[in-house]
């Protein structure tokens, strides 16, 4: 866990993804459609990416693409938890407050 920790540190918003994942390509674009420019890492174009997932998993990603952290918390997997936040017009304040974005 501590390589994701070191990962996700002083980034507003940081997405774990995978280059064919769709689920993946869509959140990145909800996001960055706000105006948010989200650091992603590409599970699959990257070398330690095995071990990133692993520790993804442990830290509550049953699956673990798409990982989003906002404000260096854990916001959701592919359990469509930034869907539930963008349905409830939550995810836009939410990137307020961590600095992703200015409104």
């Amino acid at each position: 866990m501590e390589v994701v920790t070191r990962m996700i540190a002083d980034m507003p918003v940081v997405i774990f993804s995978r280059t064919t994942c769709c689920m993946s390509h869509t959140i990145k674009t909800l996001i960055s459609g706000f105006g948010a420019n989200p650091m992603v890492y590409e599970l699959d174009d990257f070398q330690d990416g095995q071990q990133v997932e692993r520790a993804l998993q442990q830290m509550g990603c049953w699956s673990s693409v798409p990982a989003v952290f906002i404000g260096q918390q854990l916001i959701g997997g592919p359990n469509q938890m930034i869907m539930t936040l963008q349905v409830k017009n939550q995810l836009i304040p939410l990137l307020i407050r961590a600095g992703a974005i200015w409104i």
